[in-house]
């Protein structure tokens, strides 16, 4: 272990020397050359616009790429109003759950090492979540808890179907335990892992799906694996070899200026500052790594993480993951009866479209996620597209998705 603290300063010397030898920026083209029709496209850019002239947020950045290359990188509004200072290309902005995304691929590089099985129990890596036991109702309606009928594995955090929760989003008597303990005010990922082995699970694993703190817990088991903190680990595995020059877990100094403001809803109509955890929480290194919601990024970053999964795990001669490990992350994962928002799938990381959503607004086989600043992406394989696209509105928003996703369906030629 000591040994490879003393090469990882080595080792991320080497691969940015190899990354500025051979990063690229993806290639600009006109819609026609990838089989899409630049005039419906352009219709994304009104929708958007009607979005912030209503002030219903306050700036947007929406990216399109087919093909592996871009066709639509379009900036509307301001990223701070008080200011005036407009959305840029590379404004950064908080993606809060787009953050999942990028924890379930560092896990699965660590798989393909052969690290771990994604059947193995949690408890396996993380001894402090041994012996969980799941909180039911007896007859009389007193609270017990009883051992599971399994443990909780890799596959749970995944996809969600572990048995933990948030504690924010619900009531339930673990969701106050969650509260009581300041699950989401840990020091650090072990801290947290302590105070989830001293609460039970919410149901029995791999029986429900159910959004929670799995993939911050799944982060640090990472961590334990890779015996490396996540945020050196994300740099040194994930955004370095991507260049993804701007994406961490905070904003450093020089480029706290392009950090965008956050909004909400006035009562009275209009926007107002929510920098939710203050202004400030982005502008120094957390101690707190959350793999579930911790990273802030920008649209050109994103847009290459997107694009290295559409391409089954390789970006411009770089591979991360294998072609068929890809495919099994992004096929629906979750056990028989078993799914969530209206019959949609989940996989390692994503939600997976497994019918064709109505007025296009998904396409079968169509993967992604979004974030609570109402940040979204999405990816669909079949033709050969991925989008970004990005606002700072919260509570969360599907306003921006549901504008932009319809056109950009449209704007595809059929048969190419």
């Amino acid at each position: 272990m000591k040994l490879m603290r003393r090469l990882a300063p080595v080792w991320l010397a080497a691969c940015i020397l190899v990354s500025a030898v051979w990063a690229a920026e993806m290639p600009f083209a006109k819609p026609e050359d990838v089989g899409m029709s630049g005039a419906k496209l352009k219709q994304v850019n009104a929708a958007v616009q009607k979005l912030v002239d209503e002030q219903r947020v306050a700036g947007a950045v929406t990216m399109v790429a087919r093909k592996g290359k871009i066709v639509h990188f379009e900036t509307f509004g301001l990223r701070d109003i008080e200011a005036k200072k407009p959305m840029q290309r590379d404004t950064i902005m908080r993606f809060y759950s787009m953050s999942k995304p990028i924890t379930s691929v560092a896990a699965m590089v660590l798989y393909e090492q052969g690290k771990f099985q994604l059947d193995d129990a949690v408890a396996k890596h993380i001894p402090e979540l041994k012996g969980l036991e799941v909180h039911k109702k007896s007859e009389d309606g007193k609270a017990e808890y009883v051992e599971p009928n399994r443990e909780v594995t890799v596959w749970d955090l995944m996809r969600h179907t572990s048995g933990f929760t948030y504690g924010i989003f619900g009531n339930t008597p673990v969701d106050k335990m969650y509260r009581q303990k300041q699950v989401l005010g840990s020091r650090d990922l072990q801290e947290m892992a302590k105070k989830l082995g001293e609460i039970p699970l919410l149901f029995e694993p791999g029986t429900r799906w159910h959004y929670s703190v799995s993939t911050d817990v799944l982060g640090h088991l990472v961590e334990r694996v890779s015996e490396q903190k996540l945020d050196v680990f994300f740099k040194e595995r994930i955004f370095v070899p991507l260049d993804m020059k701007d994406t961490d877990f905070y904003v450093p100094k020089e480029k706290a200026n392009r950090l965008s403001a956050c909004y909400g809803p006035k009562p009275s109509g209009g926007l107002k500052v929510t920098n939710q955890y203050g202004a400030n929480r982005y502008l120094t290194p957390p101690s707190f790594l959350s793999g579930g919601g911790g990273l802030v990024s920008t649209a050109r970053d994103y847009m290459r993480f997107c694009q290295m999964l559409l391409n089954k795990g390789e970006l411009n001669g770089v591979r991360l993951l294998k072609p068929e490990t890809v495919e099994m992350m992004t096929k629906n994962q979750l056990p028989p009866n078993v799914n969530w928002g209206g019959g949609n799938g989940f996989g390692l990381g994503f939600s997976v479209q497994l019918k064709a959503g109505r007025a296009g607004k998904g396409h079968v086989g169509e993967y992604g996620w979004g974030g609570a600043a109402s940040t979204h992406f999405w990816i669909s394989p079949k033709d050969s597209l991925a989008v970004v696209a990005l606002s700072q509105y919260m509570p969360f928003s599907g306003q921006l998705q549901d504008a932009v996703k319809p056109l950009v369906y449209d704007a595809i030629i059929e048969g190419q």
